[in-house]
């Protein structure tokens, strides 16, 4: 997934936001540093801010959202 193709309005998110991500369960997350990956979701690395974004319907293919923003 490019930046380009998140359904994120890259306006709305933080200064210091580099990473984007989605969860099984469909919520949006974005991370200052990048995320680890669990079994149903990211999280951060201990290293860091994040902060839920929104939530759309669940993904299947969550893994494949981790996207580099800046």
């Amino acid at each position: 997934m490019t930046s380009a193709n998140l359904p994120i309005d890259h306006s709305t998110l933080p200064a210091w936001a580099r990473w984007v991500a989605q969860d099984a369960d469909g919520t949006w997350w974005a991370y200052e540093q990048e995320p680890n990956e669990g079994n149903v979701s990211w999280y951060e690395n201990e290293v860091g801010d994040s902060v839920r974004l929104r939530k759309s319907l669940p993904n299947g293919d969550w893994r494949r959202t981790l996207t580099r923003i800046r």
